[in-house]
């Protein structure tokens, strides 16, 4: 089940029964699931992406990235993979879906930091 002890006992003082947590469990088992379906969709066949990550030698408020491709998987509410641009790599520990043109992402060592991108630089 995904939820912790303390949550388990706090959904049961709160009425559910153990029926019910599971299924809210798996309620929220296939929404992390879409939700990385969507991140991967959203990334696959585009060649150029746009992001707000904060870069090192760059004066602009949006960076153009490369992107070889994004891997994710997921476990209970957990959304972790790695994304490839053209020349490096970064860890992502976590994600959510903002509309059709924008996603975020939480990025780990290195970037360490959410960083939203976007198919085109005006949605940001």
């Amino acid at each position: 089940m995904h939820f912790t002890q303390r949550e388990q006992a706090a959904l049961r003082d709160a009425g559910l029964s153990t029926e019910e947590m599971q299924d809210a469990s798996r309620a929220v088992v296939a929404a992390t699931e879409a939700d990385a379906d969507r991140i991967e969709s959203f990334f696959e066949g585009r060649e150029t992406i746009f992001s707000d990550m904060d870069m090192a030698h760059s004066s602009s408020g949006t960076v153009e990235h490369a992107v070889e491709y994004l891997d994710l998987f997921t476990h209970a509410d957990d959304i972790r993979g790695y994304l490839r641009f053209d020349s490096w790599g970064v860890p992502v520990e976590g994600g959510r879906v903002l509309g059709e043109d924008v996603v975020e992402l939480s990025l780990g060592p290195t970037v360490d930091d959410r960083v939203r991108f976007a198919a085109d630089r005006d949605a940001l």
